[in-house]
């Protein structure tokens, strides 16, 4: 899913992934690029509510909370909202990994 906002300038990409045995997740090597991060870099892990974000910077973090919360402002989207199809979404792309 790819979600384009020009009123923010911000682009949203979802991208499944997978948590490995020891907790490791691997990061498409396109999403790497675009955000120029390399092995050994460290990145933010942020969660709100059932939600996680990761950040390649931390000083990015509140501009990053400031963006999406505006975007739901202006869409009239509370938090239970984006959260009301997440266990949903969450087993269709299992199911699909499955496959």
């Amino acid at each position: 899913m790819q979600i384009n906002s020009p009123e923010t300038n911000l682009e949203m990409k979802q991208l499944p992934i997978t948590i490995g045995k020891r907790g490791e997740i691997m990061i498409p090597q396109s999403m790497q690029d675009s955000l120029n991060v390399t092995e050994g870099d460290r990145l933010e892990l942020i969660q709100v509510g059932q939600l996680i974000f990761l950040s390649p910077k931390s000083p990015q973090v509140p501009q990053l909370i400031d963006k999406i919360v505006a975007m739901m402002d202006n869409e009239n989207v509370r938090l239970t909202d984006l959260l009301a199809g997440i266990d949903e979404e969450r087993e269709s792309i299992f199911q699909e990994q499955q496959s």
